[in-house]
């Protein structure tokens, strides 16, 4: 018989993190992953011969300074590079908006499409680092119960009076993004449609919602609380891809004695119902893998998505009927479709033919929104018809600073698009309408960059229904679950839940579908680690 102090199920960026940090503590740590390699959706594979790419994943903007430096990355062969600061937004008619961290060049840019908005943008930029800094705060530490006891009273005390500290604009500011629409909050600081179109592209991804829904202003703030070498909203590259992150952390985990075995598929967590002062408590014991054998293990911590977990894992029965319904009705709509793309040359953007720095612009990301109403049809068509004819895509072509991924003279790029629903209508299936999808995606670039489609060489995509499959994104949400107001925080994943902890003794959920949810961050797999930690004296 296999038996560990602790049976980690996916080997995913969080799943690795948590390995780590429990294996630092002296824990014996199994790690069990389906695919061949490690990283979940934080992988590099070579997709065309002698081109590589981050599969899912694409760009560093949120991992935690604290694993960086916790789990010693950089020892183990992570080497992050800094990409041009802002982005890129392609415009219609040979036009094109940039962003920076350089308040003179902002200033100019804006200026283009509107003086008032020129103005401002340096005091909304300044109050987005400031929103972002509280948030990363929050980020960082686990969110209290609701209907805790004194520990939990205390955790909302302290997260009371750090909010206390803010100035009451500030806690105005905060409470606006974190329920507004993010078209409302746009139009409040904002006048033009391009300036509205570049913020709204970034609070729509991997968010399937309307750009004027409650909540989907925190999307902005969600994508903008990374602070690498305390640069916050920074994003950077992951040396040879997203894979070298989670490779380092498989390093930093074997070399503390942790043990990954991929290749292999859990079949169900075992359940026992164990005395507990005389009333019988639901109580993990390890896991069986779809091979037939059993691992046994006092702690079984989950990197899958919370649907996997208590839905397909185990007998759901066995949970509080609460907490057994909110599992039912969580939502996965991350309405998502990534490609990746290999290319003969680089695209040549109609807007910037003639500029000398023309390379420069597009070393950062390179997004298709240029305007709110835009996203909104995006939006409408996946609701009817399943698939936007004219989608936001969010593109980066990591070659331009890293080598190591496409031949000399050759590149690869990473688009990511919104919006595509995971639920087709009438009898429509992915397989059928996915070639259509990716030539929109495609159609979206080529109508800035006229050279793009003629510059392919071959294309690996993934629809939602894909992503499920492939990487286990229940319902292709690349968050484990919406990021909405109600699936946040202490309601994440449910309320009395947000500790890491389940309804079953002994088994913890550290991956994204606990706080603070989705991107690579390792932040869950962290904290579900210090939990773990802290209760293994009383568990093992």
């Amino acid at each position: 018989m296999e038996k560990h102090d602790v049976v980690i199920i996916g080997a995913g960026h969080n799943g690795l993190t948590c390995a780590g940090y429990l294996a630092r503590a002296g824990l014996k740590v199994k790690v069990l992953e389906k695919r061949s390699i490690v990283g979940g959706a934080a992988v590099t594979e070579e997709f065309y011969p002698g081109f590589k790419n981050s599969t899912c994943s694409y760009v560093v903007g949120t991992l935690s300074p604290k694993v960086i430096k916790d789990l010693e990355l950089e020892r183990f062969g992570l080497k992050l590079i800094e990409r041009e600061s802002g982005m890129f937004s392609a415009l219609p008619n040979g036009r094109h908006l940039v962003i920076s961290r350089n308040q003179v060049n902002n200033h100019i840019e804006i200026s283009k499409f509107s003086k008032k908005d020129a103005d401002i943008h340096e005091a909304f930029q300044d109050n987005l680092d400031e929103l972002a800094l509280s948030f990363r705060q929050m980020a960082e530490e686990r969110p209290p119960n609701l209907g805790g006891g004194l520990l939990e009273l205390w955790n909302t005390l302290k997260l009371g009076n750090k909010l206390r500290k803010l100035s009451p604009e500030q806690q105005e500011n905060l409470i606006q993004i974190m329920t507004m629409s993010i078209g409302d909050y746009l139009d409040m600081w904002f006048e033009s449609d391009e300036v509205k179109g570049y913020y709204a592209g970034d609070s729509s991804i991997g968010n399937m919602s309307h750009p004027y829904a409650s909540g989907s202003a925190y999307m902005l703030l969600h994508h903008s609380f990374g602070n690498i070498n305390n640069k916050i909203g920074s994003w950077w590259h992951a040396k040879g891809g997203m894979g070298s992150i989670t490779q380092s952390m498989a390093k930093s985990a074997k070399a503390y004695g942790a043990d990954i075995e991929t290749g292999v598929a859990v079949k169900e967590v075992m359940i026992e119902n164990v005395s507990n002062n005389g009333s019988p408590q639901a109580t993990a014991k390890g896991v069986i893998l779809e091979d037939g054998r059993e691992i046994h293990a006092d702690i079984v911590a989950a990197n899958c998505t919370p649907h996997i977990l208590f839905l397909k894992l185990m007998d759901s029965s066995l949970l509080p009927t609460r907490f057994e319904k909110r599992m039912q009705k969580y939502r996965y709509s991350s309405g998502s479709l990534r490609i990746n793309v290999a290319l003969s040359e680089l695209p040549q953007f109609t807007s910037l033919k003639g500029i000398e720095d023309a390379e420069k612009n597009i070393c950062r990301s390179i997004n298709i929104s240029p305007s709110i109403d835009y996203i909104g049809k995006a939006f409408y068509d996946a609701k009817v018809r399943g698939f936007a004819r004219k989608p936001f895509v969010s593109m980066n072509i990591p070659s331009l600073i890293d080598d190591s991924l496409a031949p000399e003279g050759h590149h690869v790029a990473s688009l990511f698009c919104q919006h595509f629903n995971y639920n087709l209508p009438d009898d429509l299936n992915w397989e059928h309408v996915k070639d259509e999808a990716v030539d929109n995606a495609i159609e979206a670039i080529n109508q800035v960059a006229p050279n793009f489609r003629d510059s392919i060489l071959s294309i690996q995509s993934f629809s939602p229904v894909d992503l499920e499959r492939e990487f286990s994104l229940t319902g292709g949400d690349i968050f484990h679950g919406a990021l909405h107001l109600d699936q946040l925080y202490s309601m994440r994943p449910a309320s009395g839940f947000a500790d890491y902890h389940t309804p079953v003794k002994g088994l913890y959920l550290c991956g994204a579908g606990a706080h603070p949810g989705g991107g690579v961050s390792g932040i869950p797999g962290r904290l579900s680690a210090k939990e773990i930690i802290k209760d293994s004296k009383h568990l093992l």
